[in-house]
């Protein structure tokens, strides 16, 4: 099991991203996972809101992988993002990997960029919006 929560302490955030080999964005939201089992840190996710989100990581820590807990955790991210209002997201490229980033929704448009809008996509009905693994 784990947990998911915002990281409001930027030393924190700075530390974690530390152990995600990530660039410390200290402008950037933050969420991290934690494995409640033994408190370690599992992955981490830094991103943007406004009228778009922007998800800078989702990354793992170090010498971890668990594909279904990123997913999770990328997921979350973008629900918090189309919660707030901000229904267009987009991804870093280095974000993830290309195949964490199409699993959670993600395609490239038409100039390169890793997009997905989220309208209908959190509301339980899909509105027509198909996910492919």
């Amino acid at each position: 099991m784990f947990k998911i929560t915002p990281t409001q302490d930027k030393t924190r955030q700075k530390e974690i991203c530390e152990l995600c080999e990530a660039e410390f964005r200290p402008d950037a939201l933050c969420y991290e996972m934690i494995d409640t089992g033994d408190g370690h840190l599992m992955g981490m996710a830094q991103f943007d809101l406004g009228k778009e989100g922007y998800i800078y990581d989702l990354k793992e820590a170090n010498g971890l992988s668990d594909f279904e807990a990123m997913f999770i955790l990328g997921r979350q991210t973008m629900n918090f993002i189309d919660s707030c209002g901000a229904h267009n997201c987009y991804a870093s490229p280095d974000a993830s990997d290309e195949k964490l980033l199409h699993a959670i929704g993600f395609r490239k448009n038409d100039d390169g960029e890793y997009f997905r809008d989220m309208t209908g996509m959190f509301d339980g009905r899909c509105d027509g919006h198909e996910v492919k693994l």
